[in-house]
């Protein structure tokens, strides 16, 4: 299953814009305009204050729109004195105070009137109000904002994500350019939570397509099964690229364990067992059947790297068995498992040879963990493998056990207890076989006798099972 982010078809910004779901939702309306306000001073915007009434030529009306706040600022209405050369800045205001939008809220008086409105004309006070919303820090948020118009100063307002957020929607619907990209920029280089995530996947449709490229960059997969492209990675360097890697191993388990998809991690560990089961399969089959060139030293080289390849892989596969039986997916590896009659052959032909006992000693441990694990989770029911695959299981591997057992000296206790666990799941696969199947497979089992009768109860529980049943009556439908 591959991820990807779905994202909105963008919205245009105009100075109609309203995004609800953050810190503010903005209605913005003009009331009459006040004459007769202190003149503004000649200097120009840099020479302004934020909020200095003296010389402001706009009064903002900041209000909650809800009947009950929640801001945590007990402000819920105040008045903020600005300057229209300053909020020019923004489109939204530059727009607003625009002479068309000057001369339909305010008409100009009658021409006999002209030259004595002429200077209330020039020193008309703005009043404007703004809604906002009634979410956590909202009100802050605006004023920030609009102080900003004055002060430039983002490297140091904007020292977060959560800032940055906070004060993004504000001049997405300001239309304050500088101000959205400075926080986009501040956004895209900083790590974020998944709550802040989520916040700007949220804002991404109201980003134009050059502000959101980045944003999106880092959370927008590049192709469709890129997930299981990083999957594949992950267990390759666990497999081959580190000294120690039983800690990788490790981590990438838990990856796969937490990972969302299981058809996904299923594909990737099929791939993975199939290129590994290749692997030893080949080497074992160079090492079973080698081609003599050269001198004798060389070809005995030759001959340890193909164990040693084997030894390492079978590690490897070991490994993804145990992945494949923890997540459930194992049901197509126990099927490729049972169909190895050629790789069980070669198997035989080495260990029978005593020349891997000083090369790669744990070597038939490997493959024989590799067979006890598949073949418990079918006895057990954790794979529901078909009558066909569990006989097959049985059938190619008994042989591999019986070699082990019979070569692999001395027998340590793991070794020991390895063989017996794999002899009573083998004996538990053959009980839910048919009669006929199972008397066939039970006989090649006798060499699982020990000198005491009453050290291998397993074997002797398999065959009274089989007279047990084999003395019943035979039902209507057998005769």
């Amino acid at each position: 299953m591959h991820h990807s982010s779905t994202v909105p078809k963008k919205r245009p910004r105009t100075a109609a814009f309203r995004y609800s779901s953050t810190n503010s939702d903005i209605s913005l309306n003009i009331l009459s305009p006040i004459r007769n306000p202190p003149s503004p001073t000649a200097g120009g915007a840099a020479e302004l204050i934020f909020n200095d009434a003296s010389t402001a030529d706009v009064i903002l009306r900041l209000f909650i729109d809800a009947v009950s706040s929640v801001d945590p600022v007990s402000i819920s209405d105040l008045h903020v004195y600005l300057h229209s050369n300053v909020l020019h800045r923004s489109k939204y205001f530059s727009a607003l105070l625009s002479d068309r939008w000057i001369r339909h809220v305010n008409p100009p008086p009658p021409r006999e009137h002209s030259s004595s409105s002429a200077s209330d004309d020039d020193n008309k006070l703005f009043r404007l109000n703004l809604g906002v919303q009634s979410t956590p820090g909202s009100i802050q948020s605006h004023l920030t904002v609009l102080e900003l118009l004055y002060t430039n100063d983002f490297a140091t307002t904007i020292d977060s994500a959560s800032t940055a957020l906070d004060l993004l929607p504000v001049a997405l619907e300001l239309l304050f350019e500088d101000c959205v990209r400075s926080c986009v920029g501040f956004l895209e280089a900083v790590p974020w939570t998944e709550e802040e995530e989520n916040r700007v996947l949220n804002l991404i449709p109201f980003l134009s397509e050059e502000e959101s490229k980045y944003l999106l960059a880092r959370v927008s997969t590049v192709g469709e099964y890129s997930c299981e492209v990083m999957l594949e990675g992950l267990i390759s360097s666990a497999m081959n690229n580190y000294q120690n890697t039983a800690f990788v191993k490790a981590f990438v388990a838990k990856i796969l364990r937490d990972f969302s998809s299981r058809e996904s991690a299923k594909r990737v560990l099929e791939k993975a067992f199939r290129a590994s089961l290749k692997t030893v399969k080949e080497s074992l089959e160079d090492y079973s059947s080698p081609v003599f060139r050269g001198d004798h030293n060389e070809t005995e080289a030759i001959q340890r790297l193909n164990l040693h390849k084997a030894s390492t892989n079978g590690k490897h596969l070991l490994w993804l068995v145990e992945r494949m039986i923890e997540l459930r997916v194992a049901d197509e590896a126990v099927k490729e498992w049972s169909e190895q009659e050629a790789f069980t052959v070669d198997l035989q032909k080495a260990f029978h040879d005593g020349a891997w006992r000083n090369i790669v000693p744990g070597l038939p441990a490997v493959v024989l963990r590799c067979t006890c694990k598949l073949a418990n989770a079918v006895s057990v029911g954790t794979i529901l493998a078909s009558r066909q695959v569990r006989r097959k299981l049985v059938e190619e591997w008994l042989p591999v056990l019986l070699v082990c057992k019979d070569n692999v000296s001395p027998v340590s206790p793991s070794n020991k207890s390895l063989y017996l666990e794999l002899e009573e799941t083998f004996l538990r696969i053959i009980s839910t076989l048919p009669m006929s199947d199972s008397q066939e497979l039970l006989p090649r089992c006798l060499s699982f006798s020990t000198r005491n009768v009453d050290d291998c109860p397993h074997l002797v529980t398999a065959f009274n099972t089989w007279f047990r049943r084999a003395a019943q009556p035979r039902f209507p439908s057998d005769q």
